[in-house]
């Protein structure tokens, strides 16, 4: 069965392009163009059934990858299924299944049968845990590893292939070294074994392997800077240079490519790391992680990075893949999978808006509305985490009759500034001022926003998932009540 790149290549709107057009409000036409072009990519395994197709391109609406997985020491399938639920319930686009421990195969084959969004894989993590040593992974076993991965549907591959054995000499001098964990495993291979990095010797086969199940490339930056000091150095941009290389074998092989990008850069180089790998990679997608922008702020990355991923997305990267605020000190749970996509989705938004798509700000309209109005039900309904906009506001005014209030516990009635300037305009119509009053109503109905920019997140066509096994609770994030 041909690729989605193959298709489009031969003039053909597949039904996963029809689909994504009605979910980004473009014409289908476009979007097997970029898919063609190799501008956009719609990771879309012939075995994932369960899907609910996408599409990453920086002319469509950015997206949101989550991170999940089980290490070693943490979590089994029933936290990972648990994480997969609660990605998906706050807007996840995609998830990476980064599992390092526990049964690897029972938890991936288990997140592609219960996901409606694509789901990653970085292969090389479980080539490691088949050795009793790094320098132990054969060519065969990973391309063995690869080939199963596919055949179980994963949607989309890290391959650490532009890891180059000349390369790591420009490493020497950074902060950190290596901080890509397939980077470095891949770096140690190298020097143990005295052989360039086998994921680029056998590229072509991985792409052989690609092409038969339809696997995107996520091309993996296995040197990317893991701090500020170590940003946009030579390593980096060698690394890059190799991955435009690769990107250009991939379509030549009618496989799908998105590039990996930095973790950590200073704010004012984003924007130049986001164009430079444009230019390199001939506008493949670009896949960023954060960046972060500052080094300082253990516990709140979540923060340092959403405000890089804006950046960087106002500049042209199709997806951001999140951090939670577990980054660089323990594996996340579930209520940091929510707070690592709610930054991001913020995140995406924001670059949406700033960025002109159609219709991206009549969410931001909709919901002025309802607060200038007192509509605390729609406020809520229309904010990006609606349980906790209600929660929040009902710790200090439970109460239904507060629904109705023209305050919050913020302001309280007197000092609140929506209220006055209500009154001044009321005042106004009955001849007491000049000012008049405001009565806007924005159609979310009609907007032309693709489906990442209007309310609610976290909408996929479900119906060919599974229903979730008993140990996973369906109904564990709080809907709104009826007041």
């Amino acid at each position: 069965m041909p690729t989605q790149l193959q298709r489009a290549r031969e003039g053909t709107v597949t039904t996963a392009m029809e689909r994504v057009a009605a979910r980004e409000n473009r014409d289908p036409e476009f979007v097997r163009e970029q898919v063609a072009e190799g501008q956009a990519v719609i990771p879309t395994n012939h075995g994932h059934d369960s899907l609910d197709p996408m599409v990453i391109g920086r002319e469509f609406g950015t997206k949101v990858n989550a991170n999940i997985g089980a290490s070693e020491t943490t979590s089994d399938l029933e936290d990972e299924l648990e994480k997969l639920h609660t990605a998906v319930h706050y807007g996840a686009d995609t998830v990476m299944d980064l599992s390092t421990g526990g049964d690897l195969d029972r938890i991936r084959e288990a997140n592609v049968e219960y996901s409606p969004v694509p789901v990653g894989t970085v292969p090389i993590y479980d080539a490691v845990t088949r050795v009793d040593d790094v320098a132990e992974i054969t060519h065969e076993l990973l391309l063995d590893v690869i080939e199963k991965q596919a055949e179980q549907g994963v949607d989309y591959m890290t391959v650490h292939a532009g890891v180059r054995m000349e390369h790591l000499p420009l490493t020497d001098g950074r902060k950190t070294g290596i901080v890509s964990r397939g980077g470095s495993i891949l770096a140690q291979w190298i020097e143990e074994n005295g052989m360039e990095n086998p994921l680029y010797t056998k590229f072509e086969a991985i792409c052989e392997i690609f092409a038969e199940h339809d696997v995107t490339f996520s091309l993996g930056d296995g040197l990317r800077p893991g701090c500020l000091a170590d940003a946009s150095d030579e390593a980096q941009y060698a690394e890059l240079d190799t991955l435009g290389e690769l990107t250009r074998t991939a379509w030549d092989h009618g496989v799908q490519v998105m590039v990996e990008g930095p973790g950590h850069v200073p704010m004012d180089e984003v924007a130049d790391n986001v164009e430079r790998q444009q230019d390199v990679c001939d506008g493949a997608p670009f896949y960023v992680l954060g960046p972060l922008v500052t080094d300082v702020a253990p516990g709140y990355d979540h923060i340092t990075s959403a405000i890089g991923a804006t950046e960087a997305a106002r500049a042209g990267a199709a997806m951001l893949c999140y951090v939670t605020p577990k980054e660089h000190l323990g594996l996340p749970d579930a209520e940091d999978v929510r707070e690592g996509l709610a930054a991001y989705r913020i995140a995406a938004h924001a670059a949406d808006v700033a960025n002109g798509r159609p219709g991206t700000r009549d969410w931001d309209d909709a919901l002025s509305e309802a607060r200038y109005e007192f509509d605390w039900r729609r406020q809520f309904d229309l904010a990006l985490d609606p349980e906790r906009a209600r929660d929040y506001h009902d710790q200090t005014l439970p109460g239904d009759n507060y629904k109705e209030a023209r305050f919050c516990s913020m302001c309280g009635v007197d000092f609140c500034s929506m209220r006055i300037d209500q009154d001044a305009r009321e005042a106004a119509e009955e001849g007491e001022g000049t000012m008049e009053t405001i009565d806007d109503e924005t159609d979310l109905e009609g907007s032309a926003a693709a489906e990442v920019n209007r309310p609610p997140v976290g909408e996929h066509d479900g119906s060919d998932v599974p229903d979730l096994p008993t140990f996973v609770d369906p109904d564990g994030h709080e809907e709104p009540a009826d007041d």
